[in-house]
């Protein structure tokens, strides 16, 4: 019999990993990992103001990293700075303020490991609600807009001579993420977050041979991380989201071995050349 905490922890935990297997995809294609961990900084500085506002912190992290998100999209087209530049700034900025802020506020006390690598032993059942119904809004929108953010990944010139609203998509898809950061900030933390976003579609993409089948599997990858993760912290006494992402990327070390000899992968559509040019 499971205890009441384990069986909350495994529901929340792949609830995640459910939502940031398809995300993750798209970070994966459109290189934006670092974008991820921009994200997840801004998380410090959006728990701090949570805190010193008496501010609900799950809503509290989606506003900022939303704003963070549409603040790169501006500057992306007002100055001339390569992407990796601004995510630096924007990424080294807010963490530098968060910390700051929280020097200076010093009735606020804040469990700054939790914060960091996050508590899924912790979470009670408001939480698993706020992630799989909010789980269910990212992907029912991921639906929505993936024909345009696909297409926008591979080429977009492409994507606006066909009338797709590939930009539009791109800002909802930025959204998203924040959404996923928020809802998940509590279950795998900060620091973890962009690599449960990360390593799982990364180890699908060694396994995969289409956009949909990556996605799928990513999901799979990230779930079963999640799991066999909780089952060796507890057997080794060891903190519950870095051992996911342990996990995640022995999986992903395993992915690499060449399992696209085998005749399953024998009829792969020859799509990644296209999506890292």
């Amino acid at each position: 019999m499971f205890e009441d905490f384990l069986f909350r922890a495994f529901i929340a935990g792949i609830g995640v990993a459910l939502i940031a297997g398809p995300l993750g995809c798209f970070i994966v294609w459109r290189r934006l990992s670092y974008f991820g961990d921009t994200l997840s900084h801004s998380a410090l500085l959006a728990v701090v103001i949570a805190y010193a506002l008496n501010f609900n912190i799950i809503l509290s992290v989606f506003i900022i990293s939303s704003l963070i998100s549409l603040f790169l999209l501006y500057l992306q087209k007002r100055t001339n700075l390569p992407n990796d530049a601004l995510l630096g700034i924007l990424a080294h900025s807010v963490l530098a303020i968060g910390l700051l802020i929280l020097g200076l506020l010093s009735f606020i006390r804040v469990d700054l490991m939790g914060l960091l690598f996050g508590d899924i032993l912790a979470v009670n059942f408001n939480d698993i609600l706020i992630v799989w119904i909010g789980g269910i809004i990212v992907l029912f929108l991921l639906i929505v807009i993936w024909k345009p953010l696909f297409a926008g990944t591979v080429n977009l010139e492409l994507a606006k001579a066909e009338g797709m609203k590939s930009e539009l998509a791109s800002t909802i898809f930025t959204l998203l993420i924040a959404s996923v950061i928020a809802i998940s900030i509590k279950i795998v933390g900060i620091l973890l977050i962009t690599g449960l976003l990360i390593i799982p579609a990364s180890a699908s993409r060694n396994l995969s041979s289409t956009p949909v089948q990556m996605a799928i599997i990513a999901s799979i990858v990230g779930s079963i991380s999640v799991i066999l993760g909780l089952y060796s912290s507890l057997a080794w006494n060891t903190s519950s989201g870095p051992t996911i992402l342990t996990v995640a990327l022995v999986i992903f070390l395993i992915s690499l071995l060449p399992w696209k000899k085998l005749p399953i992968f024998k009829k792969q559509i020859r799509l990644y050349k296209t999506t890292d040019k």
